[in-house]
């Protein structure tokens, strides 16, 4: 169950296009139902978004920046696999690899609450989701 927030430009308007993009890899990737989709997808003006290179030498001219936050289990082969995913799929919808910036956050099942005030997957309402392992298909 990834949470994902899209901030882009609003030079680009092809938002549903990234955001089906990304959440695409997600599924192809982690094997996740394909209506367990929550985004949050922010348009704003390029000047709110600072997104420089780190020190690995090359330039963005219109980054997307990805915020995952998802339950903590998948190793980083299976990250890594997501990673290039995604920037394969936005690729697809004119978003050039050096603007893609991608930031990943664990958590636990604790750490979520679909509604009503519970935290469903402590609860027993909503069973864990397991890790599929890298590599697998789905």
């Amino acid at each position: 169950m990834p949470l994902v927030r899209i901030d882009h430009s609003d030079a680009r308007t092809n938002s549903a296009e990234i955001a089906g993009a990304i959440h695409d890899a997600i599924v192809a990737v982690y094997g996740i139902p394909v209506r367990d989709r929550f985004q949050v997808i922010t348009a704003r003006p390029s000047a709110t978004i600072v997104a420089e290179d780190a020190g690995l030498g090359f330039d963005r001219t219109d980054p997307v920046i990805i915020q995952i936050f998802t339950q903590r289990g998948r190793t980083d082969e299976t990250k890594q696999e997501l990673y290039a995913e995604i920037a394969t799929r936005l690729a697809t919808v004119g978003v050039d690899g050096e603007d893609v910036f991608i930031g990943y956050v664990e958590n636990g099942p604790q750490d979520w609450s679909f509604g009503f005030g519970r935290a469903q997957y402590m609860t027993g309402e909503l069973a864990v989701p397991a890790a599929k392992p890298a590599g697998a298909s789905v």
